[in-house]
């Protein structure tokens, strides 16, 4: 474990005599008595119709060549996610697994229609499996109020982060400790080797780079610690690093304010400051990215204005698919180019007051301008994007929601969204058309 990890675990071990007394692990039943499982079906339908000329050669993962590839893309398979929590053994240290089996199964895809979405594995001549899956545990240990995992697991912070935006989630290996030793006050530290891709069928990956393509680094080191010191306010701050990639630091602060019985005002800020450390494997970086969103909540209605910038002549680039917490990081773009600004009007609506219960509907359009990439390092591993000069773009974002709110398919979740995107030759991203449909049904109990 590298230094900053070890220093992470230290000091939440150290807080341990300071717990409260009355903490999570004197309250162990038991390995047995405390498990959990779940099962969750989902079938995702993903299609990307691409326009002025635009085929479906974005995916990395894809090997076919563009020639042979179709201008639109279109998956659709079934996932399976079975996972198992054990509860803690009684005792000054607790010890518990929790473990996970996915599997992946193709309903319709094609060798130049599969890659873009990520839902499908691929071959190595870049046709969609019939199926795959994969699986892993990770053992965990508990002292009062802190937990330490070893393993393959889903980790959630602004810096690392699994993503279960498609049919399977992402996993990662390594140790991460979680502490709530005191009031209003979370504490985190991790160290991980690696990270698997929501489309793998093995566990046993280099890191998921969004936007590099540069060489990987071997590990991956987090520290950070969140504070809720009401119900109204909530910051976070940690740092990271990359090894001979970058160093990253993320500062968030969420505060909602309520106005009266059936209205509230509240902000979501985000601010990422990323530069090159040690080999610079990705060449230089000088990044600092921040957003701001302000929402106003009018009985079932919300209206959010968002604002995003990035300073510097790199994209806002992170590991692992889902450690994007800015606010305009949306369907089809992160508006995160060189030097972008972008702005975001969004609009939500609960249908349960008009006795539709469940129903949930929201659009957004996000317009990003002032794109510069013609400083990127050109050695480094954002030159192949081609970012230009005076780049724009622009999205719009529909999606309805509907989840079941009672009787024996209580908990599905079924929801369609429809997402266009249009930008000019300067910034990197395909004029596209998305539809997505999903469908969940999840099984949970205790054993």
């Amino acid at each position: 474990m590298t230094a900053l990890a070890s220093r992470s675990a230290i000091l939440l071990a150290l807080s341990s005599p300071f717990a409260m007394a009355d903490s999570a692990q004197s309250q162990a039943n038991g390995f047995i008595e405390d498990s959990t499982w779940g099962l969750l079906n989902r079938s995702v339908y993903d299609r990307r119709d691409y326009q002025h000329g635009g085929k479906n050669s974005g995916a990395r993962n894809a090997y076919k060549a563009r020639s042979e590839r179709n201008d639109y893309a279109e998956e659709w398979a079934y996932g399976l996610m079975g996972t198992l929590q054990s509860g803690f053994t009684q005792g000054l240290i607790g010890v518990g697994i929790d473990a996970h089996a996915y599997l992946g199964v193709k309903l319709d895809s094609g060798g130049g229609r599969a890659g873009k979405a990520r839902l499908l594995g691929l071959d190595n001549e870049g046709y969609p499996k019939d199926n795959y899956g994969r699986g892993g545990a990770a053992i965990k240990l508990r002292m009062s109020n802190t937990v330490l995992s070893y393993g393959e697991q889903r980790v959630k912070t602004p810096v690392f982060s699994s993503s279960d935006s498609r049919l399977l989630p992402e996993t990662a290996t390594g140790v991460f400790v979680t502490s709530n030793e005191f009031d209003s006050l979370k504490m985190v530290g991790g160290h991980f080797t690696g990270s698997t891709d929501r489309n793998a069928s093995s566990h046993n990956q280099e890191f998921v780079v969004n936007y590099s393509n540069g060489l990987k680094g071997d590990a991956f080191d987090l520290a950070g610690v969140v504070y809720t010191p009401s119900k109204q306010l909530s910051t976070s701050l940690y740092t990271s690093r990359y090894e001979d990639t970058w160093n990253q630091q993320y500062l968030g602060a969420l505060f909602n304010q309520p106005i009266d019985e059936n209205s509230s005002l509240a902000f979501n800020f985000n601010l990422y400051r990323t530069t090159d450390e040690g080999k610079a494997l990705s060449g230089t970086i000088d990044n600092t990215t921040w957003s701001l969103m302000s929402t106003y909540t009018q009985g079932p209605q919300s209206f959010s204005l968002g604002y995003q910038k990035v300073h510097g002549d790199t994209p806002f680039d992170y590991v692992t698919r889902g450690a994007i917490f800015i606010t305009n990081a949306v369907q089809l773009s992160d508006f995160n180019a060189p030097n972008e600004q972008s702005w975001q009007l969004r609009y939500d609506l609960d249908m349960s007051v008009w006795r539709l219960p469940g129903l949930m509907l929201s659009a957004a359009y996000v317009r990003g301008s002032d794109i510069n990439g013609t400083h990127v390092d050109p050695k480094g591993g954002y030159a192949y994007l081609g970012y230009g000069k005076d780049g724009k773009h622009w999205e719009r974002d529909l999606e309805a929601r509907y989840v079941v709110q009672s009787g024996t398919a209580k908990g599905t979740t079924l929801s369609l969204r429809y997402n266009v995107h249009r930008g000019n030759t300067a910034q990197a991203e395909l004029d596209t058309d998305q539809v997505r449909v999903a469908i969940e049904y999840p099984l949970t109990g205790r054993f």
